[in-house]
């Protein structure tokens, strides 16, 4: 793609270092208040500057004929990352390598901001506490070279007690961003006795069977400890402003002790009546883009596309897989269980809104300039042509781009 300059020839400009703004041109707008126009939308110093008002100084001008324009996706909880730490078990690449890559997949998917779910398991291996330290640390570093706004999502398993003080340090330091209660230890136990099972969980933790076996024993035999944990943790995060999420929450009981802890996500609740009292009493609730476009949930639970219908479900994530994110609003605006407004809201405001970030998830003058260019049709794969963060054109599909004299 080309990035047209008007003006280019103008010394003045450039003696004056005149701001250059951005102008997109032609491509149909999803506006904040839902509808679709075919509108300019000018961006300048990371924001949006204008909808449908000529710049007024020097412009850069791209000609978006025939594609859409939407917020950037906020993806709220995604670990697809550790495929990139970890494409095999037991064969581990550096964080840098695996954060750069995720940064370059997530950008090419129309992601702008994205919260990295991390878990921190009492489980050795990819998930223990050496791989959980590494990474935040890294994360933290690196932060300011990776082009989407890449945040903090900790996903905590509650047995995981020796973590706490590490993890209470982390909240008071500023580097969560949004924490969540895990509870996989019973999940785990029930499936012990199946060998195949057994064998796929020790062999991401390294130790034999009968090893990992002994292990979630000993774990579980702590259990009287972990309510006055859980407890702490909830008042540092509060303290801090840090929202809170739970996780497979499994009954509207679960999902009501989650609240009183003060969770305002509900992350993939196992079923209808989970979800809608969650709902009822203020929370948003979240599924799987993958369990969308895949047709149901994997794990034989509350499904994606019945739930949107329903009005179950606030925001979808891309789970374990970043393209499904895109892939599911528009699957789900195939399939007519909703609009294309509602849909996108779904993986922008909405996802924007759970989480506080009050300054993107919609195309308005004064939000950020995170924007995502579609070549979409009904009935076929959404394409991204090309994603902005902040004004700046982070990703591009085609080159040339049609110029505009």
């Amino acid at each position: 793609m080309i990035l047209v300059t008007r003006d280019e020839n103008d010394e003045t400009a450039r003696r004056n270092r005149i701001t250059v703004e951005t102008e997109i041109v032609g491509a149909r707008v999803l506006l904040q208040d839902g509808t679709l126009a075919e509108t300019e939308v000018t961006m300048g110093e990371g924001r949006v500057v204008s909808i449908g008002k000529e710049p007024a100084g020097a412009v850069r001008r791209w000609n978006a004929t025939g594609l859409l324009l939407l917020p950037g996706m906020i993806d709220l909880h995604g670990d697809a990352f550790e495929r990139q730490l970890m494409p095999r078990p037991g064969v581990r690449f550096p964080d840098e390598i695996a954060l750069l890559e995720t940064d370059r997949q997530m950008l090419a998917n129309g992601i702008t901001t994205a919260y990295h779910g991390l878990t921190y398991s009492w489980e050795p291996g990819l998930r223990d506490a050496h791989s959980a330290r590494r990474f935040v640390a890294k994360l933290h570093e690196m932060r300011p070279r990776l082009a989407c706004d890449t945040r903090l999502h900790l996903r905590l398993e509650t047995f995981n007690l020796d973590a706490e003080p590490e993890v209470l340090g982390w909240i008071a330091d500023g580097l969560v961003d949004l924490f969540a209660f895990n509870d996989h230890t019973d999940d785990i136990a029930a499936k012990l006795g199946d060998h195949n099972k057994l064998s796929t969980y020790a062999a991401r933790t390294g130790l034999s069977a009968t090893e990992f076996a002994a292990l979630l024993a000993a774990v579980k035999g702590r259990a009287g400890e972990v309510p006055g944990s859980m407890q702490r943790l909830a008042q540092a995060a509060r303290r801090r402003g840090v929202p809170m999420a739970s996780h497979d929450d499994m009954t509207p009981a679960v999902q009501a002790a989650y609240q009183a802890l003060g969770c305002r996500i509900c992350e993939f609740p196992f079923d209808r009546k989970t979800a809608r009292a969650a709902l009822d009493s203020g929370a948003y609730t979240v599924l799987g883009a993958p369990n969308v476009v895949r047709g149901g949930s994997h794990a034989a639970r509350l499904g994606g596309r019945e739930a949107v219908a329903e009005s179950l479900c606030s925001v979808l994530t891309s789970d374990y897989y970043y393209p499904a994110l895109m892939a599911a609003a528009f699957t789900l605006v195939d399939l007519e269980h909703i609009d294309l407004t509602g849909a996108w809201n779904l993986v922008s405001a909405n996802a924007a809104d759970a989480v506080g970030l009050a300054d993107r998830g919609r195309i308005a003058p004064g939000q950020r300039a995170d924007l995502v260019m579609v070549d979409w049709q009904p009935g076929r794969a959404p394409r991204v042509i090309a994603t902005f963060i902040a004004g700046e054109a982070v990703f591009t599909a085609e080159n040339p781009l049609r110029m505009i004299a």
